[in-house]
Order: structure tokens, then sequence, then C-alpha cells
């Protein structure tokens, strides 16, 4: 029996069909939240999205639904484009520069089962300046493999548009970002960052960054972090240079994978303030990110 057909003799009501969709649901949960957490680079807002369509996969006539994951998956596209309109405007008034939310990828409940398109920091910051609609297009392609058709259905846009918003998604992304180092040389780099970062090291520093490498500091205004980026490998090296007797004292420094690659998860007195890590390609270290905000490092903390 197919899910379509389990769906569809279960009905919808009486405690039979509501079990039945909590295990339908339960199937396409992790791309719902791949989908989700793609578009809005938010932990807890793609856990909300998925907790709404769920009740609204609870009130629907799923007898009436022939294909109960692609129903799943536009229903949380189209709530994602809504909610991703409404981030951006709020993002706008954000203290300080905006960060993704990282996401512990150690066991990978959620995002294992897909490929990583979308999924690196580097790729979800680019992504951020894309419309929503280019932003779903773009995730159901290359994050899920979804056919343009699927997605024209999704979006409600004909398949020609489709093809031409991935085809710019696409290239955004390519001329915004260099060729990735693997996830071996980043880990390397990022061990070698925060070693040189912890004693101060001005000329280790310049050596591991690229020369326009870019800092970006999220505190989110709840807690002390540089409320612009700094641009450049001597600037950065000085930036990180200048506060590291008083910001690495009493730190321990554990490893996590987050987003697909390797963080610093930074603890003073066993508590995790800051979620670290470093974007690098063939010229050294592109971007290193401080993740600060405490209501947003909630997921990466409870990594081991």
């Amino acid at each position: 029996m197919t899910v379509a057909d389990a769906v569809a003799e279960s009905g919808s009501g009486g405690p039979e069909g509501l079990e039945q969709a909590a295990e339908v649901f339960a199937g396409v949960r992790p791309r719902l939240f791949g989908i989700a957490y793609r578009m809005l680079g938010s932990v807890a807002e793609a856990e909300d999205l998925v907790q709404d369509v769920w009740l609204r996969w609870q009130a629907c006539d799923r007898a009436a639904v022939v294909n109960p994951a692609a129903f799943l998956a536009t229903t949380a596209t189209r709530l994602a484009i809504n909610a991703a309109q409404s981030a951006r405007v709020r993002r706008e008034t954000y203290v300080g520069p905006w960060l993704p939310e990282p996401v512990d990828t150690t066991a990978d409940p959620h995002l294992g089962a897909e490929r990583g398109e979308a999924l690196e920091f580097a790729v979800l910051l680019l992504l951020e300046r894309l419309s929503p609609t280019e932003r779903a297009a773009y995730v159901l392609r290359e994050a899920f493999d979804y056919p343009y058709r699927q997605i024209a259905d999704i979006i409600q846009l004909n398949e020609a548009a489709v093809r031409q918003l991935v085809s710019r998604a696409r290239k955004h992304v390519l001329r915004g970002r260099r060729a990735s180092v693997t996830k071996a040389e980043q880990r390397r780099l990022l061990t070698a960052f925060v070693a040189a970062a912890r004693s101060g090291d001005l000329g280790a520093l310049e050596e591991l960054l690229a020369a326009d490498v870019t800092s970006h500091s999220d505190g989110g205004g709840a807690v002390r972090a540089s409320r612009i980026p700094v641009v450049g490998a001597f600037r950065v090296a000085k930036y990180v240079k200048a506060f590291a007797n008083q910001f690495w004292d009493g730190v321990e420094v554990a490893w996590a994978s987050t987003n697909g690659q390797t963080s610093a998860l930074l603890r003073r007195d066993g508590q995790v303030f800051t979620v670290l890590t470093v974007s690098a390609s063939a010229q050294g270290i592109d971007q290193v990110l401080w993740m600060m905000n405490p209501t947003k490092i909630t997921a990466a903390s409870a990594a081991p």
C-alpha cells in the first residue's frame, strides 16, 4: 500500500486517521525542516513553520490528497516564502550583522538525508540577497533535486520562469563564492585560527587570512559584539588581536559540525557563549563568523 492509499483509506477524522496522518507527516518532516531552515536560516523559525504545516495537515481533507509528500512540501515552501518576506523586514532593523542560526549536523537528524547545497553559511548568506521566491526555487532544485515542473506547481509560476529563477540564483552563488576547500582543510584553518587568535599572534593571523577576508560578529544587541563587519586581512588580524586577552580568558574550546562544516564552540563556566567558524578557499580564510546572540546558538550549544 502506498502512502497516498493509506491516507485515503484512513480518511481525515478519528483516532486512526490522525495516527496515520502523524505517521505520514513524520516520514516527510526531515525534508520539511530542511526546506524551511534553508529558506529562513533559523532553526527556531523552521521548527515553528513545520509545526504550522502539521496543524494544517491535521485540519485538511487528507482523503482528497493524492500525493501527501508533495502536498506537505508545497505547504512548507509557500509558508517559508511568506515567512522569508517578513524576515527580510525584521533584519533591516537587526542590531549589527545578521548571521544564519547554526544547526548541529554531527548526528544530522534533519538534514543528513538531503544534499548539502544551501546549507553552508557562505551560501546561506548569499541566498539572503535573493528574493524569497528565487531562494525557494534554488533550494528546491539544488538541495532537493525537485523537477522544474514540480517547482513551478509549488511556487505557482510557469516552468520557463522557474528555470530562469534557478539559473539566476546559481550565477549569484557562483559569482559571490570562491571554490571552497575540503572539510579537512577548513577544519585545519579554523584550528590554526583559534590558536593564533587565542595567543594574539598578529603574523600568524595574517598568514591564514585571504586579502579580502570579512569578519562578521552577530550579537543581535544582546551581547557586546562589533556592529559592523571588519574587512581586510590586516584589519581583521588587528581586530582579533585587540581583544585576545579579555575574550579568551577562561575559555574552553570544543569542536562541532554545524551546517556541514567544523565550528568551534567557545565555553566559559560551562556555557557556550560563541559559535565560531570560518569559510575558506585556496586564498585562505574568506569569512570569519562569530555567532554570539544567545537566542541563536542554542541548537549548536547542545552539541557534545
